[in-house]
């Protein structure tokens, strides 16, 4: 192995001045794909936390078996609003300000292919977010329908009104489902077109064929979710009957519209939660990603799979037997590409000089989660099991085990890994790590005890319950007060750093990647003249460089 120091990087060019530190830049209309990385990230980490004051108001109210915190209605208000908040306004925005900082980094690009388009798709997120939230203040309040807003409940009308929290809530998912569709376009354009020479598509990091093969899922899947919502909104202010059975429609087939899109959307979210495994766990191991292309080629492949498994989400909605079967195979199919990646990443880690750093702790954090999540998808795939823990908190667990357990801790490895290349100073190593502490046991103590009392038949979406499933309660609602606790130290670390963290240098992880060679934060356009790529990117020890130019960047591996 080529063991070459870090110090033997050397740039032609005089270094580039970082990013003007200005915060106002924040709150404008900019087209850099940096700031507006940080907008998103931002902004959705804003409306998580209101997404997870609501989860603790939830999880007082059945800390107890008696309904006595709050109405039943105010319940079912806070229960639709807290899942809806936290995919719609936190999850998938905050991946894609991920996305949108990294991506152009990462290919040798100045910017996103369309700029404009880029900043119009973010600024409808806060749009969507206070119409959401305007939800609170019409008469009858927010939706009480569910996340998944099914009809006919979601038709119901007692107000009378024409502007009903339900219409908003429906009116929010459209505009949502316009600005992620609009950022679609932009990735895989940008991907596609804009990547640096000599940066193949076998040359790309891991990170960026994840975002690729999700924001793919997004043009074909998401268009689905966004006419159903349309319609929907139809149905409750025009009198139409799409979905209404009084009227001669049809309700389940919102469901295929709902869920066509929907459980490919968990692929959107934690496609890019893999491509940030890949991307850490090479760092902090010390090796290179195992197989690589392998790696990358399952990312597509579960693109492709995920389009094909949404009705496991019905079984217990009168599915013909023959789809139930169909269905089944192909849910189980998918775990296929998914369990390569798995065995890559613990190849990777396998033997490697491991330096158990904040971002590292939280990757191998949330790969546990999804391992567990996995094992209980596999479970949930078979139609006798499904149909046995339908509709009870055995789905909750699971599918937070996903959302939450690997897809948040995820997203917490990806900030702390970036965070010195976007802000430019470095975080309290202390300070993250007892977040993960606290995030961790946590996550824990919430859903896992969600699993025994699906299995015992407590039904979800219920504020009161059957004495019997009180221990469990009482476990899962400590423990999700303690996640509400663990965003804290967090919130001190990155506001700290951010104002008085310590200058970080422009490679303090010692990793490799384009991103990895310019200044922190990086400079208005990136790169003042764009880079050659000449070899693959996760070559640790290998004799050739990963970029030459001699108008621009020269580097050396580690």
């Amino acid at each position: 192995m080529t063991n070459i120091p870090i110090e033997a990087i050397t740039s032609v060019e005089q270094p580039q001045p970082g990013a003007p530190d200005n915060w106002k830049r924040f709150f404008t209309f900019s087209t850099d794909h940096k700031v507006i990385g940080i907008q998103y990230l931002v902004t959705s980490f804003f409306f998580f936390l209101v997404g997870g004051l609501l989860a603790m108001i939830i999880r007082g109210e059945l800390i107890t078996p008696e309904a006595n915190l709050v109405d039943r209605t105010v319940y079912n208000a806070m229960f639709t609003m807290h899942g809806t908040i936290m995919l719609f306004l936190w999850t998938f925005p905050s991946l894609v300000g991920l996305s949108n900082y990294l991506v152009p980094l990462m290919i040798g690009a100045r910017d996103m292919a369309f700029p404009r388009l880029n900043a119009a798709a973010f600024w409808l997120v806060p749009v969507l977010g206070i119409i959401m939230m305007a939800s609170f203040l019409v008469p009858g309040g927010p939706a009480q329908a569910g996340w998944w807003s099914y009809p006919p409940v979601s038709l119901q009308n007692p107000t009378g009104n024409l502007i009903t929290g339900q219409v908003l809530w429906v009116l929010a998912v459209a505009i949502s489902g316009v600005s992620s569709i609009m950022g679609a376009v932009n990735f895989v354009t940008t991907i596609v077109r804009m990547r640096a020479p000599g940066m193949t598509y076998f040359r790309m990091p891991a990170f960026v064929w994840t975002v690729m093969a999700a924001q793919i899922i997004q043009l074909y899947g998401l268009p689905a979710l966004t006419a159903g919502a349309v319609m929907l909104l139809f149905d409750l202010t025009m009198g139409t009957s799409f979905f209404d059975a009084a009227k001669g429609g049809n309700p389940v087939l919102f469901q295929h519209f709902f869920w066509f899109y929907s459980h490919p959307a968990v692929y959107v979210i934690i496609l890019p939660i893999f491509g940030i495994f890949s991307e850490v766990f090479p760092v902090y191991a010390r090796k290179p990603l195992f197989g690589y292309k392998v790696v990358a080629v399952s990312s597509i492949v579960i693109t492709g799979l995920s389009g094909i498994v949404w009705v496991h989400h019905m079984f217990a909605s009168g599915t013909p037997g023959w789809m139930r079967m169909l269905f089944m195979a192909t849910t189980m199919l998918i775990s296929v590409p998914t369990g390569i990646k798995v065995f890559a990443w613990v190849a990777t880690i396998w033997g490697g000089k491991i330096r158990l750093n904040t971002p590292m702790l939280f990757a191998l954090g949330a790969l546990m989660m999804f391992v567990f999540a996995g094992v209980t998808g596999i479970m949930l795939a078979a139609v006798p099991f499904d149909i046995h823990v339908n509709n009870t908190y055995f789905i909750v667990g699971h599918f937070h085990y996903v959302i939450y357990g690997a897809g948040v801790m995820g997203i917490y490895a990806g900030l702390y890994h970036w965070f010195p290349k976007m802000i430019g100073r470095m975080y309290s190593e202390g300070l993250g790590k007892l977040h993960f502490v606290l995030t961790f046991i946590g996550t824990n103590l919430t859903f896992f005890p969600m699993h025994p009392l699906g299995l015992q038949g407590m039904p979800r979406r219920v504020a009161s319950y059957d004495p019997e499933f009180a221990f469990w309660n009482v476990i899962a609602s400590l423990g999700g007060f303690l996640l509400g606790i663990s965003t804290l130290p967090f919130i001190l670390n990155m506001v700290g750093s951010w104002v008085q963290g310590e200058k970080a240098p422009k490679n303090p992880w010692r990793a490799i990647g384009l991103e990895w060679l310019i200044s922190s934060p990086p400079s208005a356009e990136n790169f003042e003249e764009l880079p050659i790529v000449i070899a693959e990117p996760y070559g640790y020890g290998k004799d050739e460089p990963l970029v030459a130019n001699p108008n621009a960047l020269e580097v050396a591996h580690d």
